[in-house]
């Protein structure tokens, strides 16, 4: 069955595979139609998503990428461990395709599992061009299944990128479709009482900020495969056999919240990388992030891929099924989220909207600090605070559990209190970082040669993103020597959830498991947490490294990594970014 399937979907990439090991691309503009509304795009080979690019561990490759657009393009290889060269992100290890240009990509493929490519030129990504990569490993998988689909989640909104990027820069709550109501006003004083009540509108209101901000951007179609809701994406099967569920969130924006009713789903890889079985009802899946989840359906019935946003304001839908035009019931959408004041950093009554202009403040010992009070206090200017030394925001510990959040559930990547920790629809498993836990070894374990912390920081009303309070374009690269281990801490100073993308090397997410710690190429950044993972500096050249939401890495939440030393044929990594030419 398995070896059927296989030879089927290779017979749809004819038209993409020239001769062996080499591929053949076109960037195109398209129509996209969601159900809900029609849109012009881009996309590969006439569509979006591009086609699947299925390779094999082991072999070379050669990507033949024509740019037939009237603007410049590139393609990023997501999660592919290849020179830096070949990465394709303009300003930082290529110049760019121009339009009219054919631009090919050669490099070996040294690894397997799921991954996907995008654009990372402008908001072409947004806008359309992204597909899914499938590496056949060389040997046995240490998992079993009959059938495979590739399931691509992404979130299509009728603007374009650049219009919502010019929106959000103008008011930032412009897609924020979830405000409070009066008659939430009105529940919480039922729950929670009426001085409470006001004393907490008054403190997001002196912060500027509203606990409806867990997404900056809804008003979107959830699509799965390209296929709306209303589309009905369908994956079919026999009773009885196990399904192999390629998950790729290619989102600009949006977090999902991926469950099956009536269906058990077991995670073998995660980030493309084998991980011991786990056993969930439902998992939520950052932008960028890969879960390959084993199911087995045993009845001749219809079951609905549901993936709920993180903020409750869309959902992408898709069924398995036996036969064609089955379906099976979609559930409702959750009471949307809201943010707590743990999501704030624990930062009670402070104001978050220009706080700049801090960096040589000590802030050491702000855990003991009395917050009663700072009511009024104006803490505006104080957005690069050095807040690590805050009680019950390292999550590193990970293995040693964590408090009750506010919705009764606990998760250590979470902050205690937080108003975003997930739950099971059904009340059962809900997959946690903390649950992963690699195959096998990648590294030997060692310790780090040294830390660097990079604090997650940003300016909501302003819509400007950073990394240690300064922008991308003021930034100085980061320099790492080639055979290091890097231990970074990310301190999330912000109210949103920022996945964290370093190209070209693998990290080990520090879950409390030691060498058993998971390796991934994205990381989630909860708000109020600090996070730690190890990097093995193995990879000399230039890298990107930078927030996957798309508008917060246009914003400034990006850095360029420079490896120095390695073997002598990458001495070009020290090459300018004027040499590459154009722009990240």
């Amino acid at each position: 069955m398995k070896t059927a399937f296989l030879a089927g979907a290779l017979s749809l990439l004819l038209p993409v595979i020239g001769l062996a090991g080499e591929y053949n691309l076109t960037v195109d503009r398209v129509e996209i139609d969601t159900g809900d509304f029609v849109k012009t795009g881009i996309g590969y080979n006439g569509k979006s998503p591009g086609p699947v690019l299925r390779f094999k561990e082991g072999e070379k490759v050669s990507i033949n990428v024509t740019n037939n657009l009237e603007e410049m393009t590139s393609i990023h290889w997501h999660g592919l461990i290849l020179p830096f060269e070949q990465d394709g992100v303009p300003g930082i290890s290529f110049p760019g395709i121009k339009p009219g240009q054919t631009f090919t990509y050669n490099f070996p493929i040294t690894q397997s599992g799921t991954y996907w490519f995008h654009s990372h030129s402008g908001f072409q990504e947004p806008d359309g061009a992204y597909g899914a990569i499938v590496i056949e490993p060389e040997g046995r998988e240490p998992f079993r299944y009959d059938r495979e689909y590739v399931v691509q989640l992404t979130d299509k909104h009728p603007h374009s990128g650049d219009r919502i990027m010019r929106n959000l820069k103008m008011m930032p709550d412009y897609y924020n479709r979830e405000q409070q109501t009066v008659g939430e006003f009105f529940s919480d004083v039922s729950a929670q009482g009426f001085m409470n009540t006001i004393k907490d509108r008054l403190a997001w209101g002196g912060m500027r900020m509203m606990k409806a901000d867990v997404e900056d951007l809804q008003g979107f179609t959830g699509l799965i495969n390209g296929k709306g809701p209303d589309q009905n994406w369908t994956g079919l099967f026999q009773p009885g056999e196990r399904i192999r569920l390629r998950f790729i969130n290619s989102s600009a924006m949006t977090y999902f919240d991926v469950r099956i009713p009536g269906l058990d789903m077991t995670v073998v890889q995660a980030d493309g990388n084998n991980v011991q079985p786990v056993n969930v009802d439902e998992f939520r899946i950052g932008v960028a992030e890969t879960y390959d989840v084993i199911v087995r359906p045993r009845d001749e019935k219809a079951y609905t891929i549901f993936a709920e946003s993180m903020g409750r304001s869309g959902y992408a839908r898709a069924t398995l099924a036996p036969r064609d035009g089955m379906e099976a019931p979609v559930p409702e959408l959750r009471k949307p989220a809201r943010l707590t004041m743990a999501d704030m950093g624990g930062m009670h009554g402070m104001d978050h909207s220009g706080m700049e202009g801090m960096e040589s403040m000590d802030h050491s010992t702000m855990g003991e600090m009395d917050h009663s009070e700072m009511k009024g206090m104006d803490h505006a200017g104080m957005q690069d605070m050095d807040r690590s030394g805050m009680k019950g925001m390292d999550h590193s510990a990970m293995g040693h559990g964590s408090e009750m959040s506010a919705g009764g559930a606990s998760d250590p990547f979470y902050a205690e209190g937080s108003g975003l920790v997930p739950t099971a629809a059904n009340g059962g498993k809900f997959l946690s970082y903390a649950d992963l836990k690699a195959q096998k070894p990648l590294y030997d374990e060692r310790e780090a040669t040294r830390e660097i912390e990079l604090r997650l920081t940003g300016n909501m009303e302003r819509y400007t993103w950073s990394i240690n309070g300064v922008k991308y374009e003021d930034a100085d690269p980061i320099r790492l020597q080639y055979g290091e281990r890097v231990r970074f801490k990310f301190v999330n100073e912000t109210m949103m959830t920022h996945p964290m993308h370093l190209h070209g090397m693998w990290s080990m997410l520090d879950v409390g498991a030691g060498q058993f710690n998971p390796v991934k190429h994205t990381i989630s950044v909860q708000p109020g947490t600090t996070v730690y993972m190890e990097t093995e500096v193995d990879e000399p050249g230039q890298w990107a490294f930078h927030c996957h939401l798309s508008y917060h890495a246009a914003a400034g939440m990006f850095r360029k990594v420079i490896v120095e030393g390695g073997p002598e044929s990458a001495q070009a990594a020290e090459a300018d970014t004027e040499k590459a030419g154009g722009e990240a």
